[in-house]
């Protein structure tokens, strides 16, 4: 009996022990990068180098020349994850939305899923909301250009080492024409020791 409550305290002190977690809040921008694969950093960075690029490039002083005092007007179509791993692109579509908002260079309209939303909102005013503060259809503004891309890797492993590569493509199109005005791409590499 007293070989069982021995035995019994052991193990409750060593779950008790082993469950003892700390958790400390940290400044968001802080990199931290625990298992080597995309996370926050790599997603703002690329948004905001990437947003760099773009927003230097010809396509954006052909159109001020054409449409002086006037923003293009842009949309973030689909990033599509390539990857080997799990991305939430649309953490990544945020960052390139909010890059793109914050230079003042460009507008920006919603677009996809929340695009739907706000449509379906007006479609319930039309009858449910008064006369003077209902939304009317056909007002929205139309995008001039859409950008779109995808997120790539490559991973090279011996034993418990490995390399992964990641490529970010972005392209920008004029919605009138079809003609793609500028490609991007950012990379990245990243060395994981075990």
């Amino acid at each position: 009996m007293k070989r069982i409550i021995v035995i019994s305290l052991i193990a409750t002190a060593f779950i008790t022990q082993s469950c003892n977690r700390k958790v400390t809040r940290v400044n968001p921008d802080k990199q931290i990068d625990l298992s080597g694969r995309w996370n926050d950093v790599d997603s703002r960075l690329v948004a905001d180098e990437m947003i760099k690029q773009v927003l230097s490039e010809k396509w954006l002083t052909d159109f001020t020349k054409a449409e002086p005092g006037k923003k293009p007007t842009v949309i973030v179509g689909f990033v599509k994850n390539q990857s080997h791993e799990h991305i939430e692109a649309e953490t990544f579509i945020k960052d390139i939305e909010r890059t793109f908002i914050n230079s003042g260079q460009v507008k920006l309209v919603q677009g996809g899923e929340k695009r739907q939303e706000i449509r379906a909102e007006k479609a319930d005013q039309q009858d449910n909301a008064s006369q003077s503060t209902m939304k009317k259809w056909g007002l929205e503004i139309g995008a001039d250009f859409m950008m779109q891309g995808s997120i790539n890797s490559i991973v090279d492993s011996y034993k418990r080492d490995k390399v992964v590569f990641y490529k970010i493509n972005l392209e920008l199109t004029n919605i009138q024409t079809n003609e793609i005005v500028w490609i991007g791409d950012k990379e990245l590499k990243k060395t994981v020791k075990n």
